[in-house]
Order: C-alpha cells, then structure tokens, then sequence
C-alpha cells in the first residue's frame, strides 16, 4: 500500500531527486526561477557578486544515512 506523509524528515534527497528529474523542463526552469527569486528577496545584493570561484580539486558530497 502507498503511504503518504506530510513529515519532510521522511524524504530522502534522493527521493526529492527521482521527483525533481519526473518534473517536464518547463517546471523545473518555474522552479529555478522561483527560487533565484527568494534568495533575491532575501538578499538582493546577491545580484551584484561578480567574484564567484570554481572550486578546486575534488568535491564529495557526504550523506548522515
């Protein structure tokens, strides 16, 4: 049986992931745009950065699970 739950401690990133790639392109450019928007309302001096770095040598992404 399906349960659903309205506890977001119970998603697991990559479950927020397989939902993300089942959204068509069109939503998930919504999306980004939704959310450059916030972190825009919350800073809007975020814009005006023009010192953004590449990050060097090699990034691993470390799960608590």
């Amino acid at each position: 049986m399906f349960h659903v739950s309205h506890d977001r401690g119970e998603e697991s990133p990559e479950a927020k992931a397989l939902w993300f790639r089942s959204l068509p392109l069109s939503e998930r450019m919504d999306m980004l745009c939704a959310f450059t928007n916030l972190a825009l309302s919350a800073n809007p001096r975020l814009a005006d950065a023009r010192h953004a770095r590449s990050a060097r040598g090699r990034i691993q992404i470390v799960s608590g699970a």
